[in-house]
């Protein structure tokens, strides 16, 4: 498969604190990767440097050219505008005309099943339906790779499975994703792989039904068992 996202011996560092500690990874065409861990072992960091938001300290990130990205923030950012505007906004800014980027909004509003509430203000819509309108601003910038910043960590049961259906859906017609996430149910029903990654360190990187049928680093295994905080 196509390499469309790669990091080379990369390290990245916030004062004195290194946030990703000499990680190699290759992100391929088609891949649903999800990045495990506790909190601070650098998943976010991870997803940012592949999105070129962080800039390492040490080793390359290689992005192909020709894919077009797109990041969801674990607490999307809405404008005080109409759910429609919103997204209509990141068309807008990448270069397409004004009216043309509210008809293509309104479909992807239609894609996430917000159609009706595409008038209303979006800081005004549930926690489930702002993810949402966020993966329609993604979804209509036709990315090849969507990278998901723990995408359904705020939301109640219902929302959650509306999130996961659409990733699903996304996935299954080609795009690429790379999520991180604390729900090891989710990880098994979406991810085709998984990274677990433990103070900044890539520790393990195996297919889904290895990670959750093999044998482990001592790290990793003790996390599946809850043992690490």
């Amino acid at each position: 498969m196509t390499s469309l996202l790669s990091l080379d011996a990369v390290s990245v560092r916030y004062g004195r604190l290194r946030a990703l500690d000499d990680c190699t990874l290759s992100v391929a065409s088609g891949e649903r990767l999800a990045l495990v861990g506790s909190n601070g072992s650098g998943k976010s960091t991870l997803l940012r440097t592949l999105h070129g938001l962080v800039e390492p300290a040490a080793g390359t990130v290689r992005l192909d050219a020709g894919a077009r990205q797109a990041m969801l923030f674990q607490r999307p950012y809405m404008l005080r505008a109409s759910a429609l505007n919103n997204v209509a906004l990141g068309l807008w800014l990448k270069g397409t005309p004004w009216r043309t980027a509210k008809v293509d909004a309104l479909r992807a509003l239609e894609r996430v099943g917000l159609a009706r509430q595409a008038g209303r203000n979006a800081k005004a819509l549930s926690s489930g339906q702002q993810q949402r309108v966020a993966l329609a601003r993604a979804w209509a910038l036709r990315p090849q790779v969507l990278l998901l910043d723990e995408p359904t960590s705020s939301l109640d049961p219902a929302a959650k499975r509306d999130v996961e259906q659409l990733m699903a859906e996304f996935a299954g017609a080609g795009m690429t994703l790379v999520f991180s996430s604390h729900n090891l149910g989710q990880v098994k029903r979406l991810a085709s792989r998984v990274v677990y990654l433990e103070q900044g360190r890539l520790i393990a990187d195996l297919p889904v039904g290895a990670f959750f049928g093999g044998p482990l680093p001592a790290a990793a295994a003790s996390f599946l068992k809850g043992e690490l905080v």
